[in-house]
């Protein structure tokens, strides 16, 4: 991270513990950094461009940092704003879907928007600047174990580490089933721009069709979403589709196979969600996915997410999946997956880490 990413990061992160005395987790502020900086950008653009932006007239940039626009007001406009936007199309309605108002002081929301978000610049940083600087964000964020969001951000020198051994190329598609905050596409997006020199067909494809993701909850969705578009990563407008899909990846089949698979899936033995009955009583079932394309049933999701990359791949595709230690070593049905991949596949690295290294 260069000196302007660092100072950046500093600036923005010094004000999450004003907001945290109002009860604001790290990933509370980080999205509602997230939504302001898509805002103050699409002004930018369209400012430096005369092109029209993707945000309807009323709910811009412009209108929430309005001098009169104080107190309760503020607040009220801003909760209408994120409202509306959740609704739209494309990367804008993926960045907004869901999204609600963590910051119940308008004064703070204020300080937040006119002195940390509006002083800044942010389209004379070059895409690695507010990159960089959204991933030191991202990864302080990780840092917050009592939110938990570490698992949901790979240390970046392992996911440089396992890129560098797939070597993706350029007209490749490379997909992420479980893509967090995006970490692998990034990695996958930076090796191929500093190991080949593209053509302006090849730049095209690369930022628009060859990188892809799903991510299951919609917070870490958006910070994905937003990740890639800090890094000049999929289309500015709100009816293009973008590269991320808020979805459960192992629900179907692949509808389409990619060239490379990267992925740190999420850690734990079973799938599960809460019913309630008639009678307002709980119970936890368990989620079994029963796919035809699976070697086994299971409701390990590791082993499921072991299955499912093997099914994203095309003939002479490439896979690096990080799975907890024990997932290919057990009986049953770990043994029966194991037999199979040596069969079908042709498992070039099984890499151990040694026991209780932490990143």
């Amino acid at each position: 991270m260069n000196d302007q990413s660092g100072r950046i990061v500093r600036k923005l992160w010094s004000y999450c513990q004003i907001l945290r005395d109002d009860g604001l987790s790290y990933q509370d502020y980080l999205e509602q950094l997230t939504f302001l900086l898509f805002l103050k950008m699409a002004d930018e653009r369209a400012a430096l461009t005369g092109e029209k932006q993707p945000i309807p007239k009323g709910y811009r940039w412009d209108d929430l940092a309005n001098p009169k626009m104080e107190g309760v007001q503020l607040e009220q406009h801003y909760r209408d704003t994120l409202k509306v936007l959740g609704e739209q199309g494309g990367m804008l309605g993926l960045i907004f879907r869901k999204s609600q108002n963590k910051i119940q002081d308008p004064a703070k929301l204020r300080k937040l928007v006119v002195d940390l978000i509006g002083n800044e610049d942010w389209l004379a940083m070059s895409a690695d600047v507010k990159g960089d600087a959204y991933e030191g964000l991202l990864e302080r964020n990780a840092q917050d174990v009592k939110g938990g969001a570490g698992q949901y951000f790979t240390p970046r020198p392992l996911i440089d580490a396992i890129v560098d051994c797939i070597q993706p190329r350029p007209g490749e598609v490379v997909a992420d089933p479980a893509c967090g905050t995006g970490g692998f596409l990034l990695s996958a997006h930076r090796y191929l721009e500093q190991h080949y020199t593209l053509g302006k067909v090849q730049k095209k494809a690369l930022r628009y069709d060859a990188l892809r993701g799903i991510e299951l909850v919609d917070g870490v969705a958006r910070l994905c979403a937003m990740n890639l578009f800090l890094h000049g990563i999929g289309p500015d407008d709100d009816r293009s589709k973008p590269p991320i899909k808020t979805d459960d990846a192992l629900r179907n089949e692949p509808g389409e196979m990619v060239d490379v698979v990267l992925t740190n899936p999420p850690f734990g033995k079973k799938s599960s969600i809460t019913v309630v009955n008639d009678e307002g009583e709980t119970d936890r079932e368990t989620i079994t996915y029963n796919r035809p394309d699976f070697w086994t049933t299971t409701s390990n999701k590791q082993l499921n997410f072991v299955q499912h990359v093997k099914s994203l791949l095309k003939i002479h595709g490439r896979a690096a999946v990080v799975v907890p230690d024990n997932v290919l070593f057990e009986g049953g049905a770990g043994e029966k997956i194991r037999r199979k991949l040596l069969q079908e596949c042709e498992v070039h690295t099984l890499l151990r880490l040694p026991t209780g290294i932490f990143y």
